[in-house]
């Protein structure tokens, strides 16, 4: 039986040069038992990792912000619409380092195609992800495309489940986090670092966002997938 979507992988592969939050990103792997080493018939390669929670394309909780919020553990994936229907808003066309997606931009896709519906999870596209295999720029001080206090209140407005960006984060930390603090004191979810958001269609696709399942996590890894 063929599978009936195409399916594009939105997530960036981890490595110790992976970008980060900070300069350093803090993911390490090393090998415990190498297939030489091992006694048994049947040679096994054994590994340990050490990283940060939310590293690469990861899910914010809102446990992130809210000391009585859902962890990632609690979040259910279908309660909470972390497989859900999804929209791709490319802002690319007119982003730069210091753009702030604005409610325009969201009110503009929406006289072009339709309303956003209901618990859909919001992917903006601003074309930043270019910069991901140079940590240096792709960090670059912290400046880099975020979403306005305007356009996430719109968000919440149209109910969504949460949103995506392929940036660090939708904030600068000169906003005081105002995007984190909407999204998550709503019991929406925020994924960061989002790739291949343009090899899907603007609507009429699917996203499910599959988080490492841990217990008491604010933050956690995702496999982040789209379907249509």
């Amino acid at each position: 039986m063929t599978f009936p979507f195409k399916i594009i992988d939105m997530t960036h592969t981890l490595s110790p040069e992976s970008p980060s939050w900070d300069m350093d990103c803090g993911f390490s792997h090393k090998t415990v038992l190498n297939y030489d080493e091992c006694s048994t018939a049947v040679q096994f390669k054994v590994q340990e990792m050490s990283m940060p929670a939310g590293i690469g394309t990861h899910i914010d909780a809102p446990a992130h912000c809210f000391k009585k919020g859902l962890h990632v553990a609690q979040l259910d994936l279908i309660d909470h619409h972390l497989i859900t229907q999804c929209v791709v808003i490319d802002v690319s066309h007119q982003s730069h380092e210091h753009y702030r997606i604005t409610r325009k931009d969201i009110l503009d896709f929406e006289k072009k195609h339709q309303t956003i519906a209901e618990h859909s999870f919001v992917i903006f596209y601003t074309g930043w992800e270019k910069h991901w295999h140079d940590a240096q720029q792709y960090r670059n001080n912290l400046v880099f495309p975020c979403i306005s206090e305007e356009a996430a209140q719109l968000i919440l407005e149209r109910n969504s489940a949460g949103i995506g960006i392929d940036t660090l984060s939708p904030d600068r930390p000169e906003n005081d986090y105002i995007v984190h603090q909407l999204m998550l004191e709503n019991k929406k979810y925020i994924v960061e670092n989002v790739c291949n958001a343009t090899k899907l269609p603007v609507l009429g696709a699917y996203s499910m966002v599959l988080p490492m399942k841990i217990a008491d996590l604010t933050e956690a890894p995702v496999r982040l997938i789209g379907l249509y």
